[in-house]
């Protein structure tokens, strides 16, 4: 241990020393935390003045306003009375008072805790969901335009992990590109359903008494001041029953989304893994880069590996979310607090940084044309077993008779390539066999692989056009500016 306590000495986050944006991480940090708790303050204060509440001066308003921002200095003072009154929403009163002495009495007015605690923590979901929605955009333009470059270019399909049935590159871009627009829709949903369920002014336990004594018994005047608070926080409604907090239930809807995604993050960067292990891709790799400390030739799928492991962190993190909802106390029970405070950031803060790897991937696969070619002749003779039978029968041999033929050969070809190791030489068998004379000439034809790869192509531009330009759409003037500056990680 050192003898000075350094940054060095003490647990870094990852998510902040590693792997996000600095937007997202502002998001949720003790300045903007606590200065959200400042300007919800000015909103109460503003909106209970325009009710006709006395005693909130323009004085006093001026100085909140003044010192909306938290200062350096301030959150020693805040920490030095939250140690005394075990209290931090109250020690951020003290602190905000001091700030701003002519509001120092009516700050907090007829308000309790969760006012500023809850009320802020929707805003960070509002701001967190809109900083990651236009890059998630991004994410499926760029892979958008990967599978329009490679539409038609074949490549093996895989099932249960063994060769199948061609597509091509593009094709297979689009299953990525169609569950990116699955988490797209579902994040914008959540968000779109948080902007109309603000908790507002609701009191100790959601029945607005506090502020109902305030105004004197006046319930239009409570109904408005809930009304005017929620619209200053830039949200559509509030909503109509609380408890003491919002519902957790909205965390979980929220949290839910974001799992979603990381299911979705974890998937890609497999693909994208197991295609570099059979040499068909590559993920971007700099110049200077290593890929082992010992292994000095390897090219590892580093981002993607990364990708998969932060996709499952985030995949897992709903549960704390169900957790915490199903097991609060009627009115409210502070055993969601400390839970919330780890698991809302961080399935953000996870959710960011799968997007700067997807961003980063997306705008730099490397494809390898040769290995394709290489892997598709190795296995498209017995693909093209079909096609050599369904020409024989065209040209009046049976059925029957030629499915015998191939498979007898298809088994002899099948032994030089698994039990000798050489290539599969199940085409020069058909060509030297008499039997298939008739199609001879037609081989080239019938084992072109463009023949193989059915509507692909057209099914990449009809995703592009039907589903993707839609949906990104109202994304437009994000992303053009989204430049390739961010993509490096």
């Amino acid at each position: 241990m050192s003898a000075v306590d350094t940054q060095y000495d003490t647990y870094q986050n990852p998510f902040n020393s590693r792997y996000c944006s600095k937007e997202m991480k502002y998001v949720f940090s003790p300045r903007n935390r606590f200065s959200t708790w400042r300007q919800l303050w000015i909103n109460l204060a503003e909106s209970e003045r325009e009710l006709g509440l006395e005693g909130i001066t323009e004085d006093a308003l001026k100085q909140m306003k003044d010192h909306v921002q938290i200062q350096d200095a301030e959150f020693e003072t805040a920490a030095v009375e939250e140690k005394r009154r075990r209290h931090d929403v109250m020690a951020h009163v003290h602190t905000y008072g001091l700030a701003a002495p002519a509001a120092a009495g009516i700050i907090h007015w007829g308000a309790t805790s969760c006012y500023v605690t809850d009320n802020a923590d929707q805003i960070f979901l509002r701001d967190a969901l809109n900083l990651l929605l236009p890059e998630l955009a991004a994410v499926i333009q760029r892979l958008s335009k990967f599978a329009k470059e490679f539409r038609s270019l074949p490549c093996l399909g895989y099932t249960h992990g063994q060769a199948a049935q061609l597509v091509t590159v593009g094709k297979r871009a689009t299953i990525w590109i169609e569950d990116l627009l699955d988490d797209l829709h579902n994040l914008e949903h959540v968000r779109d359903r948080l902007l109309g369920k603000f908790r507002g002014t609701k009191g100790t336990t959601g029945t607005q008494a506090s502020f109902l004594a305030i105004f004197n018994g006046d319930h239009e005047k409570v109904k408005k001041l809930d009304e005017l608070v929620t619209q200053k926080a830039g949200f559509t409604a509030a909503a109509r029953s609380t408890t003491q907090t919002y519902s957790r239930k909205i965390d979980v809807d929220v949290m839910h989304a974001l799992s979603s995604f990381g299911c979705t993050a974890q998937r890609i960067g497999g693909d994208i893994r197991h295609l570099a292990m059979l040499k068909e891709d590559e993920e971007p790799f700099e110049a200077d880069q290593i890929g082992s400390s010992a292994m000095a030739y390897k090219r590892n799928p580093m981002r993607s590996e990364r990708l998969c492991s932060l996709g499952r962190y985030l995949a897992n993190i709903g549960a704390n979310a169900e957790q915490t909802y199903a097991t609060q106390w009627l009115e409210r029970s502070l055993d969601d607090s400390a839970i919330r405070r780890l698991v809302l950031p961080e399935g953000f803060l996870a959710a960011d940084a799968c997007l700067i790897l997807l961003n980063n991937i997306s705008s730099g696969i490397v494809i390898n044309k040769a290995i394709l070619k290489q892997r598709i002749d190795a296995e498209l003779p017995f693909m093209a077993t079909e096609n050599f039978i369904m020409a024989l029968v065209s040209k009046g041999g049976s059925r029957q008779d030629a499915h015998e033929h191939i498979r007898v050969l298809s088994h002899q070809a099948g032994a030089v390539v698994k039990q000798e190791g050489r290539p599969n030489d199940l085409i020069e068998r058909i060509r030297n066999d008499k039997f298939f004379e008739p199609i001879h000439g037609e081989l080239e034809t019938l084992m072109d692989p463009a023949t193989f790869i059915g509507r692909s192509p057209e099914i990449v531009d009809d995703v592009i056009e039907f589903d993707v330009k839609p949906a990104l759409e109202k994304y437009k003037d994000a992303l053009a500016k989204i430049g390739d500056a961010d993509l490096k990680v």
